[in-house]
């Protein structure tokens, strides 16, 4: 038993030392039976940008958005307010030393804005800057300008700012009216939570939203980009850089639809911005007069239910209802009557409460238009000069 245990030590010290041996010498020995050895790690590389992109030959949209925020970031501004909340009189608050320890309260908001015109010209949300004392806009590379108001309309929930001692400054462009179709990817880009310059990707999820209670004129774009509070007043662009939108409006549970300023949660992937093709219309009005005129009538209008049409004893379910008429207005003047069936303006036919008040509010004061009416199923026609649309009050 000694010698047999004396032979198995004497062949496990051979054993060690020739594979110490080996591995000095000749380590690929070593690896090519399956033992320890170093290994080399072969680094594939993406080929370039250009090349990646040449490769893809027939690809309907672009790798990268990279370029068309490049385009659109210059131009979106953050917009910070400050606002002096409204203290009732004391005779103490004329003492400056308790004016040093109690001083007056201030509320603070942010949102984004977007130059529209190289000499300082910003559109943003009327609720941004609303009842604002003062307003500050930041652009992307840090500089600071001073805005004052040049107007806004609180109907669409939108205002134009001018920014003081600017120029040259970098301008966004427009994309054409009606450019955007549903799926098209378009990117928002604003100052979410106030952390910064933010672009966030989705596509146009529906056009021409309206019923939802933001707006007295909406025709709102929905995207799934996502939208927070802080982007107010933002830029909303396509594949190509241009303005589609501007940011107005998020849905919540908290309320289906608030203001994307507002400071109490986020969104739901569900973002509402208004079109190029109205922000243009207003942009070009506040600029030219510092408001938007608009026609009114001064009736209140019905979609014409079937509850309706039994109660007011309509043989016809075409039109809208004529559900009241203001005293004193341009309608109440003219012979309009509650109950009256509204079936065109002008010769364009009207279906709904919405196709009325656009058409109405698109005709300037002091024109005469022509309604055709059904009254006690019989149709009439009304010669009804426009009247001046009331501007509603500052606040929301």
């Amino acid at each position: 038993m000694r010698r047999l245990w004396l032979i198995f030590t004497q062949a496990v010290t051979i054993s060690v030392a020739a594979l110490f041996v080996v591995g000095a010498l000749k380590p690929e020995w070593l690896h090519r039976n399956g033992l320890a050895a170093s290994s080399t790690v072969t680094i594939v590389e993406a080929p370039a940008a250009a090349s990646l992109a040449a490769s893809q030959t027939g690809a309907q949209s672009p790798v990268s958005y990279a370029s068309a925020a490049q385009r659109a970031l210059p131009a979106v501004v953050h917009i910070y307010t400050r606002q002096t909340a409204k203290v009732p009189d004391h005779p103490l608050m004329n003492d400056p030393i308790f004016r040093h320890f109690f001083s007056t309260p201030e509320r603070t908001g942010l949102g984004s804005g977007v130059v529209i015109d190289p000499q300082g010209f910003v559109l943003t949300n009327n609720h941004v800057i609303e009842n604002a004392d003062e307003i500050e806009a930041v652009l992307n590379d840090g500089r600071k300008f001073e805005a004052r108001l040049i107007g806004r309309d609180p109907e669409t929930d939108l205002a134009v700012l001018r920014l003081a001692n600017a120029s040259s400054l970098p301008a966004i462009a427009f994309a054409p009216a009606d450019s955007l179709a549903v799926g098209d990817v378009v990117l928002a880009i604003g100052n979410p939570f106030g952390i910064g310059q933010t672009v966030t990707m989705g596509i146009a999820s529906a056009l021409g939203r309206n019923h939802l209670g933001i707006n007295t004129f909406e025709n709102f774009i929905q995207t799934d980009a996502a939208i927070n509070p802080g982007n107010s007043g933002g830029a909303l662009i396509d594949g190509a850089g241009r303005l589609v939108g501007i940011n107005t409006a998020i849905y919540s549970r908290e309320s289906p639809t608030r203001n994307a300023g507002s400071p109490s949660g986020g969104g739901l992937g569900i973002g509402f911005a208004i079109p190029v093709s109205i922000a243009r219309k207003v942009l070009e009005q506040i600029i030219a007069n510092g408001e938007v005129v608009r026609g009114w009538v001064g009736v209140e209008m019905r979609e014409i239910t079937p509850e309706l049409a039994e109660s007011f004893d309509l043989g016809s379910k075409h039109g809208v209802l004529i559900y009241s008429v203001f005293n004193g207005s341009p309608a109440d003047k003219s012979g309009i009557q509650p109950g009256d069936v509204l079936l065109a303006v002008d010769g364009q036919e009207v279906l709904v409460p919405r196709d009325m008040l656009d058409l109405v509010a698109s005709l300037p004061p002091g024109q005469v238009a022509t309604f055709r009416l059904l009254r006690n199923s019989k149709k009439i026609e009304l010669k009804i000069p426009v009247g001046r649309r009331p501007t509603p009050l500052a606040t929301r």
